[in-house]
């Protein structure tokens, strides 16, 4: 099978953009791992959900969130709560401690995507910028928390 240029160029596009999301994450100095920072910046990006709506949105089963969710509370980032209208209902939220976490890696990961966009023309960058909206529009795999919200990496 030939190899479309235009599908390469987005393959390298993804390595780079991958590259630097998993650089952005040296801030957190092993805190925590790369599935727990998924969890973290998810339920920052919602607020305080039920955790059936939290696993929902990571497409993982109820007990695989569970278990990295009691590590996470363990650790006083995250904290669980019930819901005033069910109190059979578990909900979770990111304390303050796991929202600097997530804020740190996100400005770490915004500087690095601004000095990449800064080195380029600035035709190149507007249409980069046109390019990734329309891309994101078209795409599957846009965070249900919206696009203008956290990714899920």
């Amino acid at each position: 099978m030939k190899t479309r240029d235009d599908v390469a160029a987005f393959e390298v596009l993804t390595r780079a953009l991958v590259g630097i999301s998993l650089e952005s994450l040296d801030v957190l100095d092993g805190q925590v791992s790369l599935p727990q920072f998924r969890l973290l910046l998810t339920l920052a990006g919602l607020g305080r959900v039920p955790s059936t709506k939290l696993a929902g949105e990571l497409r993982q089963g109820a007990s695989a969130v569970t278990r990295t969710v009691d590590r996470l509370a363990k650790a006083g980032l995250v904290e669980r709560g019930t819901d005033e209208r069910n109190r059979s209902v578990v909900t979770l939220d990111v304390t303050e401690r796991g929202r600097r976490l997530v804020t740190d890696v996100l400005d770490r990961r915004h500087e690095m995507l601004a000095a990449v966009l800064d080195r380029m023309s600035p035709e190149h960058h507007a249409a980069a910028v046109e390019t990734a909206v329309e891309f994101c529009r078209n795409s599957d795999h846009v965070p249900a928390v919206g696009a203008a919200g956290p990714l899920p990496l």
